[in-house]
């Protein structure tokens, strides 16, 4: 039988049905795309950002600390993001950037359609490639914490990206995106973003200022930042910085023989990672953070919304007085002869136990202070699975001046080492201004954070008697008044003390040969509570009692203090708080907070210079005399000072004054019990003026520093009184002595 075959022509019902099918689904499709991107616009799918947030994304930026000549001091930071224009850019940077990720950034509009589609292809095929432009990886990077890793959320991301990247040309020029999208990306090292900060890690520089292969490194590592790291994986990071140049030849961006040329270089790095405690002035930058805190919170500073700044993530501007090479300059002086006191420190106690006795407590003390064992008593350990782990040898790193040094050694040893660690501490500020120049601290931010120019108070020994001096002269007593200088007994205080420059003895000599017996005699004169009232004007905020005792140091201070009230002298009576910060503006350039400066006038003109002339008489010839020879500084120039020794030598301190400078140093160890056993070493005129001398000298060397070497001026009007006692006939001067090797200038109790 005969099949009778299928018609295989459509008729004319199913063509128009399957036409109609055909439209409907791609009309259908391109429905459902718009429909999607719409749904994410409004936020469906993750809310997208307004015009505002475009304008300020919500990074987080380093604030940083500026010297008085506006360069980076330190940062504070969540992460060390820092911003720069498009001009500070090297245009090495911009090509690089542009040849290597998105080189047909100047012609589209956001989205590279053509890149779009060639991507899928390949992707389908196995042959995953990034597609991205520019401006879709900095929506990426701006509004995004994390690239998706589920499918569908990641196409989801990618409609967001789009829609944002468009906005963004629309709202932007190219050489806006390309600024804002170098400081948004992360460089994966030491909390690195934006290439401000990744300049100044990877190669200690400044964008503008990046060569040709320098930018290369940095452009290739934004594919991979771990991956092409030049520190971790210095081999990969100069294969892709090659790839990179290679790719600026191919856009013309460079010749064939600048490529050939640039490629054969090493991997140079200059590195310097700006951690929180890395850098100059660490102490400082320390107590800066809190000071602001407390400012803000005083002053009732706030965001607009009401919350208060954050420094670690607010990108702030904080502008400060402190010079950047007078800083060094500090940190220097302090390296220099402290490594050398230290040796003579360990000389000392080589082959004595320095914790027998009494200072056994010492250990006991600083066990129970550490951290090791408060974590140990806050988990529930006893006291002899304590004893037991401080006992045990481990791992761990100590402070050396050459440098940290990885060992073994049981936690009560590194204690015991410590503690036979001298400290020291400096600060110099103008008088006339209160502007802090340099800010030391301590030795070493890292393994003493500790800080000893404002939190830490040290009993000030013999640079307290000053201010005994300043309230005689300040009630009409001349210079040249001869007073007792013998051992007498005031009620139930006998003070002690080497008698040097006669009995009796000038003011001006008893100040000059720092005599215990004299200034014991001056302040039952002068009474102790003016002395006191007097020392508190001049800024001391610690404990100051009206006690007899005060004259000779008989009370703790801060160096910062002390500086303060020294500043008094040579500013003609006129005591200025010390100043730290001078504004801060928002990452805008907005001033939200402008410095007022604290004066008072607390000593007639006068009065003020008749000290500074006294003080000028104790390096002339005093116990500050070494001071001019080389080895201390050699200084030539006219300057004044005290120097200052508590008992057993403790604590060993100098104030040094110059026209334009107050400068205090002051060094002891981490307990008042630990300290030299002699005064050749231990006394302030050994263990702290040399500090200032090393540092005045650097200071005075630099001539772009531009301070004075001439002598003090005379106060407004002129001097009334005679300050030159040699003009006083059949008065008692003392005489010039020899120099005080070994002068007491100790509390004397």
């Amino acid at each position: 039988m005969k099949r009778e075959s299928k018609n295989s022509k459509l008729t004319p019902e199913e063509i128009k049905r399957y036409t109609r099918n055909f439209w409907l689904i791609i009309f259908g499709g391109i429905g459902c795309i718009f429909l999607v991107i719409f749904l994410v616009r409004i936020g469906l799918f993750g809310k997208l950002p307004g015009f505002d947030e475009l304008e300020n994304p919500k990074s987080n930026l380093a604030s940083e600390i500026l010297t008085d000549d506006n360069r980076v001091l330190g940062t504070y930071y969540k992460e060390n993001r820092s911003n720069v224009q498009y001009s500070d850019l090297s245009p090495h940077l911009v090509n690089a950037l542009i040849a290597t990720e998105d080189k047909r950034f100047y012609s589209h509009s956001g989205i590279d359609y053509s890149r779009t589609i060639t991507t899928v292809f390949y992707t389908l095929m196995g042959n995953k490639q990034g597609g991205s432009t520019i401006t879709q990886q900095l929506a990426l990077n701006l509004f995004s914490e994390k690239r998706e890793r589920n499918t569908i959320k990641r196409i989801m991301q990618k409609l967001q990206e789009w829609i944002t990247a468009v906005r963004l040309e629309r709202n932007y020029t190219k050489e806006e995106i390309i600024m804002m999208y170098f400081n948004t990306v992360d460089f994966g090292y030491k909390n690195t973003y934006g290439i401000k900060s990744a300049a100044r890690t990877f190669f200690n520089t400044t964008p503008d200022k990046l060569k040709m292969e320098e930018a290369a490194v940095l452009v290739g590592m934004l594919k991979g930042p771990s991956l092409f790291s030049p520190i971790r994986n210095p081999e990969r990071s100069l294969n892709r910085r090659n790839l990179v140049l290679a790719n600026m030849m191919k856009e013309g961006f460079i010749t064939k023989e600048e490529y050939e040329e640039a490629k054969e270089k090493p991997l140079k790095l200059n590195l310097n990672v700006t951690s929180y405690g890395e850098g100059p002035a660490p102490y400082f930058r320390a107590v800066l953070k809190d000071e602001i805190k407390k400012e803000f919170q005083r002053l009732g500073i706030t965001k607009e919304d009401g919350t208060p700044y954050d420094l670690d993530r607010d990108g702030l501007r904080i502008y400060t007085p402190i010079n950047y090479d007078m800083q060094l300059y500090a940190e220097q002086a302090q390296k220099e002869w402290m490594q050398k006191l230290q040796k003579e420190f360990d000389k000392q106690w080589r082959n004595r136990n320095p914790f027998a006795g009494e200072r056994a407590k010492l250990l006991t003390t600083g066990m129970k202070r550490s951290d090791r064992y408060i974590q140990m008593k806050n988990d529930g350990a006893s006291e002899e699975e304590i004893l037991k782990a401080f006992n045990t040898k481990t791992r761990m790193t100590i402070f050396t001046w050459k440098g940290s040094v990885d060992t073994m050694m049981t936690p009560m040893d590194s204690i015991k080492y410590n503690k036979l660690i001298l400290r020291n501490s400096m600060m110099s500020m103008e008088p006339q201004t209160g502007h802090i120049k340099a800010w030391v601290g301590g030795i070493s931010f890292e393994h003493y954070k500790y800080d000893q120019v404002k939190m830490g108070t040290r009993q000030v020994g013999s640079t307290a008697k000053p201010f005994t001096y300043a309230v005689a002269i300040d009630n009409d007593y001349s210079p040249c008044q001869p007073i007792p200088n013998h051992p007498q007994t005031y009620g139930d205080w006998s003070p002690r003390g080497t008698i040097q420059g006669g009995d009796p003895i000038t003011l001006k000599n008893a100040l000059k040969y720092s005599q215990n017996h004299a200034t014991a005699y001056l302040i039952h004169l002068v009474g102790a509570s003016n002395v006191a009232e007097l020392t508190r004007k001049m800024g001391i905020t610690s404990k100051v009692p009206s006690y007899p005792s005060i004259a000779l140091g008989a009370y703790e201070a801060s160096v910062y203090d002390m500086v303060g009230a020294y500043s008094a002298f040579v500013n003609h009576g006129t005591w200025i708080k010390p100043v730290m910060i001078l504004r801060i503006e928002t990452k805008e350039g907005t001033v939200i907070y402008e410095h007022k400066p604290e004066i008072r006038k607390v000593l007639n003109s006068e009065s003020a210079y008749i000290m500074v002339d006294m003080l000028k008489g104790v390096v002339d010839g005093g116990t500050a005399s070494r001071l001019r020879r080389a080895e201390f500084g050699g200084i030539t120039y006219p300057i004044g000072g005290k120097t200052g020794t508590t008992n057993d030598n403790s604590d060993a301190w100098f104030i040094g004054i110059t026209p334009q400078l107050v400068t205090g140093v002051w060094t002891g160890c981490e307990d008042r019990g630990i300290s030299f056993s002699n005064m050749q070493y231990g006394q302030g005129a050994a263990a702290a003026l040399p500090v200032f001398g090393l540092f005045m000298k650097r200071v005075y060397a630099d001539s772009k520093l531009g301070y004075s070497k001439e002598d003090f001026p005379l106060p407004p009007g002129g001097l009334t009184r005679v300050i030159d006692c040699s003009k006083y006939s059949g008065v008692y001067q003392g005489g010039e002595q020899p120099e005080p090797e070994l002068q007491d200038d100790r509390l004397g109790f």
